[in-house]
């Protein structure tokens, strides 16, 4: 008994693991997109600063239209940069200079001068008195003239007159002397003469004054290191503040403009609460309003992807390109902030749409990007002057940037942002300031960096995500689609019948598509390169064979299938040896889905009736599933059918196109292609239409 309640137990817990395996199997798109959510809300809030907001906007010049507000704490007036810089200038303009002396080249000199002194008089005739009193003059100078200083020149300073007061250094002590005072090499000469003015003119004299000069040697050099820290320290002790204000003091009534001190004060409130420590239950507090506000936000996003774009919330890959994208402009955000808050308009944010409408579409793209300035509003300084330049530019990215593989509509569609930037930012800053003096010069630079940034940074960035997400840009479409690739080249070199059949196609592939809203660019590019296949055997296949001659009557019809199956299965070879995106390689798997070889499948019928394996003469599959696939089948079918018409008429093309889009139906070859009926009848009436175009009767022109 016990045996069999462990057996069932285990029994039941298996049974009921697998079901849960089966439903995580069942929703593991649901999941995924739960996890993606809540880990961009768990990154985005992580990067969030934790300090605190100050709860009022206010501008410089501008009425504050709030109540009454008084401080609720004691806090210090920081001064503003400007200030802080003008007391830098003064310190740096009005620096102490500092010389030291040696000591000891006093003592060094006397001597050489003795023993020059006493070699130079050795053989003159002269009294001993008078060279005594030739040689105590000369000391008495040289003691006097070292005494004070002998200054050697140097170019690491400049002085604003000789008469400056600077600080001498002799040991420990410091003393405040006139630059005057220094014996330099302009003065010496002069001096030493002045100084022996009295002494009758001879040789002797000459010779002492030479001496003198030859013989003095520097004493004081400028002292660059104690300069430099002095300077340093001077600078170090700047202070922040300017005033303190204590509590509960009335800082601006409702009403007053806000300039001048009330304006200082308000400044520096604000920046109080971001730097304010906050309790852990104010920060738990904080934490979950951050969370919720973020949240709210990205719902926002998923929900708009999930309602008007399910394409995109279906495809793992493109819904996470699209978070991704906006993690990371959060996430370079926020590190900037930490590095230097002044150069936030260096970040090119425009890149953000660019990118998104580059993959999709420009409605999706702007949305993405105006929830994510937002987000940033809750960080940045100056936060609405912030939203307003940024969505202003973000709405003439969408509208301008367009043909980007086009290196001068680029390059004009950036200058006009970059425009727009510096317009919105310069009548932004008038209207703040009052005037055009007080305008931040820096930002204007920053944006024409950031201008720079966007050109020449968005090309290899959607190039990089074409390559991480697996996606196909317009632009690279764009380039798939000119018929001078390497690839539709060689078709048409080697197939040169399928390649006019494959143009024919994508132009009722891309007027089909534009009349349902597909992706008409997609499916032209798919449409041009379906049938590549086809240049390995190009004579199997009539729309290549010149003459009458055809090559499937030597063959039984189980081979001539098999030729023509393949074409599928080495277009998609051919397709990923050159390198082709997925995205295009899906139109070379699915546009003849499922279907037979209808044709020499009823050869083999007419042969061997009994014995014909039906799947011998099927295409591998799989079948269409999505909206452009099953339009490149539609008219796939339609344009080669079309060529079977000896004597093509309006009535004829109509009954064709609907018997071959209805046997595609009945053989749900679109069952998994998110396509309506609607739309199939819509699509036929196009295709109707463009062949009776191309099969119209002209007017017989005599001879």
């Amino acid at each position: 008994m016990c045996n069999f309640a462990r057996g069932f137990l285990i029994t039941l817990v298996a049974l009921i693991m697998k079901s849960i395996l089966n439903k995580i199997f069942e929703n593991h798109s649901l999941i995924y997109k739960v996890l993606l959510y809540f880990l961009s809300v768990f990154v985005i809030v992580y990067l969030f600063p934790k300090g605190g907001q100050f709860k009022y906007q206010f501008q410089k010049g501008k009425e504050w239209h709030y109540d009454d507000f008084v401080a609720p704490f004691d806090f210090a007036i920081q001064k503003t940069e400007n200030e802080i810089k003008e007391e830098k200038e003064v310190i740096n303009k009005n620096k102490e200079l500092y010389f030291s002396k040696d000591v000891s080249k006093t003592k060094q000199v006397l001597i050489d001068f003795e023993n020059k002194f006493s070699e130079t008089f050795e053989k003159v005739d002269l009294l001993e008195e008078e060279k005594s009193d030739l040689s105590i003059k000369a000391k008495g100078y040289l003691k006097k003239t070292l005494n004070v200083g002998y200054v050697a020149h140097s170019n690491s300073f400049v002085l604003k007159d000789v008469s400056e007061i600077v600080s001498l250094k002799k040991g420990s002590e410091v003393i405040q002397v006139p630059y005057s005072s220094f014996l330099t090499d302009a003065t010496k000469l002069k001096s030493i003469s002045e100084y022996f003015e009295t002494q009758p003119n001879s040789s002797n004299k000459d010779k002492t004054i030479q001496l003198i000069n030859s013989i003095l040697v520097y004493n004081v050099h400028y002292d660059k290191e104690f300069t430099d820290k002095a300077l340093e320290q001077q600078l170090n002790a700047i202070l922040p503040n300017k005033g303190f204000i204590p509590k509960n003091s009335m800082i601006i009534a409702q009403g007053e403009i806000v300039e001048g001190e009330k304006y200082a004060q308000l400044q520096s409130i604000a920046k109080e609460y971001k730097s304010k420590i906050w309790s852990k239950s104010n920060y738990y507090w904080l934490i979950t309003a951050y969370s919720f506000l973020v949240a709210l936000a990205l719902i926002m996003l998923m929900l708009f992807i999930k309602k008007y774009r399910p394409s995109i919330y279906e495809n793992t890959s493109k819904i996470s390109f699209v978070f991704l994208n906006v993690v990371l402009t959060v996430l370079f955000t926020t590190l900037l902030l930490k590095f230097d808050s002044h150069y936030l308009y260096v970040l090119p944010f425009v890149i953000l749409p660019i990118v998104i409408k580059a993959f999709f579409d420009a409605r999706l793209g702007l949305f993405t990007y105006v929830l994510t300035i937002l987000l940033l509003g809750f960080i940045v300084p100056n936060s609405f002057e912030f939203i307003f330049i940024q969505i202003i530019a973000g709405i003439v990215t969408i509208l301008r940037v367009s043909e980007l593989s086009k290196r001068a509509s680029l390059f004009i569609s950036v200058a006009q942002i970059t425009g727009v930037y510096l317009l919105t930012y310069f009548a932004f800053s008038i209207t703040k300031e009052g005037n055009i003096s007080t305008i931040d010069w820096q930002n204007i630079v920053m944006f024409l960096i950031n201008g720079m940034i966007t050109a020449s940074v968005v090309i290899p960035l959607i190039f990089l995500y074409e390559k991480m997400f697996g996606l196909v840009s317009d632009e690279s479409l764009r380039e798939y689609s000119d018929s001078n690739n390497k690839l539709l080249r060689e078709l048409n070199e080697k197939a040169p019948g399928t390649f006019q059949h494959s143009i024919q196609v994508a132009n009722l592939a891309e007027a089909a598509a534009k009349e349902i809203n597909a992706n008409a660019l997609l499916v032209r590019a798919g449409a041009l390169y379906h049938d590549i296949g086809k240049m390995l055997n190009p004579m199997y296949f009539t729309e290549n064979q010149a003459t009458s001659v055809n090559p499937h009557n030597e063959l039984p019809p189980e081979d001539s299938a098999k030729i023509i199956i393949d074409h599928v299965i080495k277009g998609i070879e051919l397709a990923r040896k050159n390198k082709l995106p997925d995205r295009l390689i899906d139109f070379i798997r699915t546009h003849h889905g499922t279907s037979l070889v209808y044709y020499f499948y009823k050869q083999e019928e007419e042969l061997n009736p009994d014995q014909v394996d039906k799947e011998k003469f099927r295409y591998p599959g799989p079948i269409p599933f999505s909206k452009e696939t099953a339009i490149l089948m539609m008219c796939d079918a339609a344009e080669a059918a079309s060529k079977s018409l000896k004597e093509p008429t309006a009535l004829l093309i109509d009954q064709l196109i609907d018997k071959v889009i209805l046997g595609q139906m009945e053989n749900g070859q679109f069952q998994n292609a998110d396509i309506t009926f609607r739309e199939i009848e819509k699509i036929k009436k196009v295709i109707k239409k463009k062949l009776n175009n191309i099969y119209h009767v002209r007017i017989e022109y005599p001879e």
